[in-house]
Parts: C-alpha cells; sequence; structure tokens
C-alpha cells in the first residue's frame, strides 16, 4: 500500500498543482503517519516479546544479547523517526501550520519555502542531511538483516523508478524528492520515508526474535508413540513392541523426505507412504528392504539441523490364487477364462496382465482375464499398480479332435449291429466334442461337420454316393438301390470349430470315416 501511494505522490508532483491535489497531498500524508504510527506499536511489541521469551525460558547469553540488539534497533530507529518528525515540525512551522477551524494547511504549497530548508545553498540542506541519517541506518542495519538495501536514500540514478528518466535521473536525492516540490507533499515524502525506516526495522526485530532460544527447542505437543516389530503375530510366537513420548514443536517447522523423496508433514510428523515393491525373496517369501528418511530443520541461530532415520521393514511376497477349470495347462488358441487373485493387497489390488506365448484379454471384473496360447509354454505375468507381483508358467494342449457320430431316427447308430437293410433314408453327422474340454472351454467346444461324402458300398465297390454339406443328408436314392449285405461308409472330408470368437476354424483332416453295415 505504501508503495503505490509513493508512486501516486510522484504521479502528482508532475501535474500542475491545483488547491483540490494539494488537498490530496494532505490526506495521503495523514494515511502514511497514521500507518507510520501502528508499525511503531507493532515494533515495540516485537522488542517486549524478546524480552518476555527470554525472561522465561531458560536464556543463555546469546539470548541475552539479541535482547539487547532488539532494543539498540529500536532505539536507533527511534532517534531516526524523531529527526524526520523533526523536519516534518520545521516545515509546518514556517508554512504557518494549520487552520484551526479547517484543520487544513494555510499555506499547502509554499515550494520556496521547502526549498529553502530541504535543498539550502551549497548542498546544506536538510534533505542532504536526511540523505546521509537514511543511509547510515541502513548500512546499520545490515549487521542484522541483508535483507536491507544499502540505500535507503537515493538518486536519480540509483532509484530503480526514475533511472530511466532523462530529466530526473540527473538529481540527486534532496532534489528528486523535494526541488519544487508543494510543502504538503514534502510532508507526504517525509512519511514515505518513515515508513521505509520502520518496515526494515519491522524486518530486523522479526529476525532477531527467531534467534531468540536458538540452542533451545520448546515443545508444546507431547504425544505417546508405539512401534512394533510387526503387526501381524502367529499364535504361539511373541508380540514386541517399543511404547515412548515424543514431541513436536510449533515454533520448528521441519522438512522431511525418505529415500530422497519429500514427503508432506502434518503436526510435526512426516506422512510417510509407499508402495512395496519385490525384491529378493527368501525361502520363505519374504524380502528384507530398509528406507531411510531425513528430518531437517532450521534453528532460530540460522543453523540448519539434520536427523536420520533408518527403518528396516520386511516384504512379503504375495500369493496368488488363480482360478481355472485346468490350473496347470491352457488349450491352444483357445479363450481360457482365469480369475487371478491376490488376497493380501486387498482393496488396493489393480491388476494388470501380460504373457510370453499368449495374448491376453482383461476381463470385465477385477483379476480376471482371458489368455489365448500362441505356443505351447506360456509365462502369464501379474503386477498391481505398475509393481510386479509373479508370474505362472502353464503348459499348453492342442485341442483334442472331436468324435465324429452318425445319427438315424435320432440316435446313434450301432457301427457294430449294424442296421437292417435297405438302411436310414436320412442320416446326420455330429462332431462331438471331448467331454473333458467341453466342460472347461464349452464356448471354443463347437463343432459342425461341413464336407462329407456318403456311399453305398457292395464288396468292395462303391455303387452309388451322396455329398453332404450340413448336419443332415437325404439317403433316398442309396436307400432304392440297398440290399442286405451292402455297407453305409461316410467319409469326412472337412470338420469345423465354432471358437470363443465366434469364429470358424477348420479342424485338419484325419482322414476318418464311419462303416455302417446293412443286415
Amino acid at each position: 500500500m505504501i508503495g503505490m501511494m509513493y508512486l501516486v505522490l510522484t504521479a502528482l508532483l508532475a501535474l500542475n498543482v491545483s488547491s483540490a491535489i494539494l488537498l490530496k497531498f494532505q490526506f495521503i500524508d495523514a494515511s502514511l503517519m497514521g500507518v507510520n504510527q501502528k508499525t511503531i506499536s507493532d515494533n515495540q511489541g516485537s522488542v517486549k516479546g524478546i524480552q518476555a521469551a527470554v525472561a522465561d525460558g531458560a536464556s543463555t547469553a546469546k539470548d541475552k544479547l539479541v535482547v539487547e540488539q532488539a532494543q539498540e534497533v529500536r532505539n536507533t530507529t527511534a532517534e531516526l523517526v524523531s529527526y524526520i518528525r523533526s523536519l516534518r515540525a520545521e516545515l509546518e512551522k514556517q508554512t504557518g501550520g494549520k487552520d484551526t477551524e479547517t484543520g487544513n494547511y494555510k499555506n499547502p504549497e509554499a515550494n520556496e519555502i521547502v526549498n529553502e530548508v530541504m535543498l539550502g545553498g551549497l548542498k546544506k540542506g536538510k534533505g542532504y542531511e536526511l540523505e546521509a541519517k537514511l543511509n547510515q541506518y541502513a548500512a546499520y542495519l545490515r549487521k542484522y538483516n541483508d535483507k536491507v538495501p544499502e540505500k535507503l536514500a537515493m538518486g536519480g540514478k540509483e532509484d530503480p523508478r526514475v533511472a530511466t528518466n532523462k530529466d530526473q535521473r540527473k538529481k540527486n536525492f534532496a532534489q528528486l524528492n523535494f526541488e519544487e516540490t508543494p510543502m504538503v507533499a514534502a510532508l507526504a515524502t517525509l512519511a514515505q520515508k518513515e515508513s521505509e525506516v520502520l518496515k526494515y526495522e519491522a524486518e530486523t526485530l522479526s529476525q532477531l526474535a527467531q534467534k531468540v532460544g536458538a540452542d533451545i527447542i520448546k515443545f508444546e505437543n507431547i504425544f505417546a508413540m508405539a512401534s512394533a516389530e510387526s503387526k501381524t503375530v502367529a499364535a504361539g510366537t511373541k508380540y514386541k513392541a517399543e511404547m515412548f513420548l515424543a514431541a513436536s514443536s510449533d515454533a520448528v517447522s521441519p522438512t522431511m523426505s525418505v529415500d530422497g523423496r519429500s514427503i508432506p508433514v502434518k503436526g510435526g510428523k512426516g506422512q510417510i507412504e509407499f508402495t512395496a515393491t519385490a525384491g529378493n525373496y527368501d525361502a520363505e517369501g519374504n524380502a528384507k528392504k530398509q528406507w531411510k528418511g531425513q528430518v531437517r530443520f532450521r534453528q532460530a541461530s540460522g543453523r540448519d539441523t539434520t536427523f536420520t532415520v533408518v527403518q528396516d521393514y520386511v516384504v512379503a511376497k504375495p500369493v496368488m490364487q488363480i482360478q481355472s477349470a485346468s490350473i496347470n495347462s491352457l488349450y491352444f488358441n483357445c479363450g481360457n477364462e482365469l480369475s487371478v487373485q491376490v488376497p493380501a493387497l486387498g482393496a488396493v489390488y489393480d491388476p494388470s496382465f501380460s504373457a510370453s506365448g499368449a495374448s491376453v484379454i482383461k476381463g470385465a471384473k477385477k483379476g480376471f482375464l482371458t489368455i489365448i496360447p500362441t505356443s505351447r509354454q506360456v509365462r502369464l505375468n501379474v503386477s498391481s499398480g505398475g509393481n510386479a507381483i509373479g508370474s505362472q508358467d502353464f503348459t499348453v494342449k492342442l485341442v483334442p479332435r472331436p468324435q465324429v457320430v452318425a445319427y438315424a431316427n435320432g440316435r446313434p447308430v450301432d457301427v457294430v449291429k449294424g442296421m437292417a437293410a435297405p438302411g436310414p433314408r436320412v442320416l446326420e453327422v455330429r462332431a462331438v466334442a471331448d467331454e473333458s474340454f467341453k466342460n472347461q472351454l464349452p464356448k471354443d467346444a463347437r463343432y459342425r461337420v461341413t464336407q462329407y461324402t456318403v456311399y453305398l458300398v457292395r464288396g468292395s465297390r462303391p455303387v452309388g454316393q451322396v455329398q453332404g454339406n450340413g448336419p443332415t443328408v437325404s439317403l433316398g436314392n442309396l436307400a432304392a438301390q440297398a440290399r442286405a449285405g451292402d455297407r453305409i461308409a461316410v467319409d469326412i472330408k472337412e470338420i469345423r470349430r465354432l471358437n470363443y470368437r465366434d469364429q470358424q476354424e477348420v479342424v485338419p483332416s484325419d482322414n476318418s470315416s464311419i462303416n455302417i453295415q446293412l443286415n
């Protein structure tokens, strides 16, 4: 706010001064002086706070020195403020002071008087004396606070606000701030310089206050804690833990890290959370690991202190539960459905899968997947949240060939006993899946005989034939020629399987056939 007022002040000085503008200078000055008076009160309170902190605590020689330095800073500042206010009083006096009825200055412009008092002749005006005192004060404060600028009073070349202005940059401090300046504007300038002095005093007192008790950490928050060797204990074994008091200080703002990674700090306690990763498991499925933490804080003396914490922990190998109809084997080029669960991870289990020798389709439910083998050996890799959990190896079986069965009159034909001549007029040819394969993968065990030839054979010579390309075929023409002693031979040309994707696959031919004796 003070900076903004200074910019307004500078802008107003560039204008033709009217009575309304002069009145605004008076308002700015009054506002700045109100802020300054509050800052003086706050700074006095800061000194008393430092004195009280040393009086109440186990003070050291360093703490007592801080009290002396703080009081010295307050006294030095008070002297400079008193001097600045004496300049105000002199300007007010020489310009006639205030009108008792209106409260406004009798001669608010009075440029000549400002020039005479603040500039004088041969650089002997009060402005040059003020410049020296402000810069001496800055040098004094820098002993305790290196953030204070080297100069509080700058000429045009040094002041970044006017350094680029070809007219103003030629002026020295006194000329820049008081030359041809109305009296009320000069007062506002003095108020601004006073506020700057008080601001840097406040910052310096704050830094001195931080040094009080630099070698003594006072703990306001004391609480009990316990550390157990393990929260999981088998029946019949001993539970071991340590219970102790811990404490934190509101005056200390530590930063904490684990393995070089920053962690949040709440109530003086670091919140450690990370995902345990797999390691070199021993025969019992445990991997010994360690994390290293650091707690850093800066004491009031400015000295950084670091404590190191090393903690051992054990990562237990997660047990995967894989459920399928046949746990150790899969079927080649089939949609083998699996459920992979890791109970130890509970709700945080977030599985992802990959495989060598197979492709993987993730299921709709957590832990469910379909694996399609493309080689005779498959390794399934399981991760959770990007962390490896484990692997499982599978052997891969070839899909068993279906059995081809002929049906007549809705019943399987007994190829041992045969049928009475002239045989069936309609024959149905089915491919029946292996029972075990069908039970495990019903979506992959759907077969259909798509090409076959039915012959009527007499002796060793075919006497008629019919082509079949569907489940049933009409044998009316063959039945008209058939007689006892003949046989019906079914030569299977092609069988197709409908897989889990509802895609058809040709089953390689094994040149199988069915022979039905006609009695």
